[in-house]
């Protein structure tokens, strides 16, 4: 003993302190050997009792469609907020104006822009209309070069016939001159002869030799002709190929005038094509000033509060959520648990802020639960290392009218009845629920 207290209990009768005698007492003994004969029995008979498996997992209550879901409105062009056309709470329609913003960049501040692009391109259209006016003289300009080359040759071509009917006759003349030229030649030789016989006089002689100088000179003269023609048809042979060679150069450069005016034009068009191109964006991006609501619904918040605040392209600016929507609950299972779970199965919700009583086991002892279904699974698993199954109402409970996207919820898929026990067994050992098929896969097996 410690002999902490003054009090010794030694040679002491313990009957004599009530709490003793009333421990002592061999009724209670019975009655508490009953207690748990009867609290064993029980537990064996619930050890028996069925229990409904289950897979549960938490979410929160989100939109079926994902154009029904809350979304950011966003500004394609970066600018500075000048005026705000609504306040949070506030419901819009389709089309209805958020707020105005204004431009930052410089390029873009000209109050005339989209009309001063306008000029440019109409000035630029001119000068397409001017480089194909140009094209249409220079094409007439190789027509008339082409024409009157093939006049050019045809009249060098006549020359040359020409000058062929000249050499021939020049030809025949210098033989007709030749043949003179012999005949006065001869009758110089037989006069000079008839003279030293004394039967012709030296005048007689003198004279058929003049004769037959005068008819050389012709015969001289004669084939300096007929070279001189030889050289004009030669001459005329030429002018073909110099005519050729000017009227290709000329035809060549005209051409490559019109070349460069045909470049010339397609990228004056290029340019207005660029220009109402650069037009039509900048009406598009004066649209943009007004940031407008992209469906019917309600404003959250103001991601950019204030004015003169300024923001770049894709920063959200204000928050909105859609007024008609269908409910869905977003919630994450295990991958072990994956292939218990299929579309069209009955699960139960439980919502944050709605009071309830369930009993995982006992679906039918449950109060404020509510009944959906399986709509969606995804085939990948998410960031965290769960995955995603969307749950719709199916009708069989109405979900509360008050009930808000982005509230918690908590699921259970129900899966098979077994006993107490073997749920007791199963997760001491940290199996997985009971692999089983709905009655619809199993109806539809029977029938293939």
């Amino acid at each position: 003993m410690l002999n902490i207290s003054n009090n010794k209990v030694k040679n002491k009768n313990l009957n004599d302190f009530s709490a003793f005698r009333k421990v002592n007492k061999k009724s209670s003994i019975k009655y508490f050997n009953r207690f748990l004969i009867g609290f064993f029995i029980m537990f064996l008979i619930i050890l028996f009792l069925p229990w409904t498996q289950n897979v549960d997992g938490k979410g929160y209550v989100t939109a079926l469609k994902p154009d029904q879901r809350p979304q950011t409105i966003q500004s394609p062009i970066p600018g500075k907020i000048e005026k705000w056309y609504v306040k949070e709470g506030d419901y819009v329609k389709k089309g209805d104006t958020i707020l105005y913003i204004s431009e930052i960049k410089t390029e873009y501040q000209d109050p005339e822009l989209v009309s001063r692009t306008n000029e440019q391109t109409y000035a630029k259209e001119r000068s397409v209309v001017s480089y194909k006016d140009k094209i249409g003289a220079l094409t007439n300009r190789i027509n008339a070069l082409q024409n009157e080359k093939q006049l050019k040759l045809r009249q060098a071509i006549n020359k040359i016939d020409q000058f062929k009917f000249k050499v021939s006759a020049d030809s025949v003349d210098l033989e007709a001159a030749k043949t003179n030229y012999e005949i006065a030649k001869n009758q110089f030789k037989r006069t000079e002869i008839l003279k030293e016989e004394g039967l012709k006089s030296q005048t007689d002689l003198e004279a058929k030799k003049l004769k037959m100088q005068q008819t050389e000179a012709k015969k001289i003269a004669q084939n300096n002709k007929l070279l001189s023609s030889k050289n004009q048809l030669i001459n005329a042979e030429i002018d073909i190929s110099r005519i050729e060679a000017e009227y290709r150069d000329k035809i060549a450069k005209a051409q490559s005038e019109k070349a460069s005016a045909g470049s010339s034009q397609f990228e004056a068009e290029a340019a207005v094509a660029k220009l109402k191109n650069q037009s039509a964006s900048y009406k598009v991006r004066t649209g943009m000033y007004y940031v407008r609501a992209p469906q019917a619904g309600y404003i959250n918040k103001a991601l950019r509060a204030g004015i003169g605040e300024t923001f770049k392209e894709g920063d959200k600016l204000v928050s909105i959520m859609p007024a008609n929507y269908e409910l869905a609950v977003e919630t994450y299972i295990d991958p072990i648990d994956l292939p218990l779970i299929h579309k069209g199965e009955n699960v139960r919700v439980q919502f944050d802020g709605w009071p309830a009583i369930f009993f995982s086991g006992w679906p039918n002892t449950a109060y404020g639960t509510f009944s959906g279904k399986v709509v969606v699974i995804d085939n990948f698993i998410s960031e965290n290392g769960k995955f995603r199954i969307l749950i719709a109402p199916d009708h069989v409970d109405k979900w509360p009218d008050k009930l808000r996207v982005g509230s918690g919820a908590y699921t259970m898929a129900l899966l098979e009845d077994v006993p107490i026990w073997f749920e007791l067994w199963r997760k001491l050992n940290g199996f997985p629920p009971n692999y089983y098929q709905p009655n619809k896969s199993k109806d539809e097996s029977d029938k293939k």
